[in-house]
């Protein structure tokens, strides 16, 4: 189970954070995805290695800046480890691989 969170945009779209351990090893990361509704945001993730995502509440719903990152980024999917700093942007989904 991730935790993390979602927000519904005026649009009806869904904008769903959350803090992952990628298949491939090392620390954490948080994705912001932007999707019709939560089901398909967990379909993108799933579809992409991310077996078993789940989200139970929204204890961590997305930040202003990471609505505004995912909504800018042409695939509406990206990431940045957790413990990166405010100087480290955010990275498409790709990069991860």
């Amino acid at each position: 189970m991730a935790t993390g969170g979602f927000t519904r945009l005026l649009s009806g779209d869904v904008v769903v954070a959350l803090r992952l351990s990628p298949p491939s090893g090392g620390g954490d990361i948080r994705v912001i995805v932007l999707a019709a509704n939560r089901q398909r945001a967990f379909t993108r993730l799933r579809n992409l290695g991310f077996r078993g995502v789940r989200l139970v509440g929204n204890a961590e719903p997305p930040t202003a800046d990471e609505v505004r990152a995912v909504l800018h980024h042409p695939d509406g999917l990206v990431w940045r480890a957790v413990a990166a700093t405010d100087g480290v942007g955010w990275q498409a989904f790709t990069a991860l691989r």
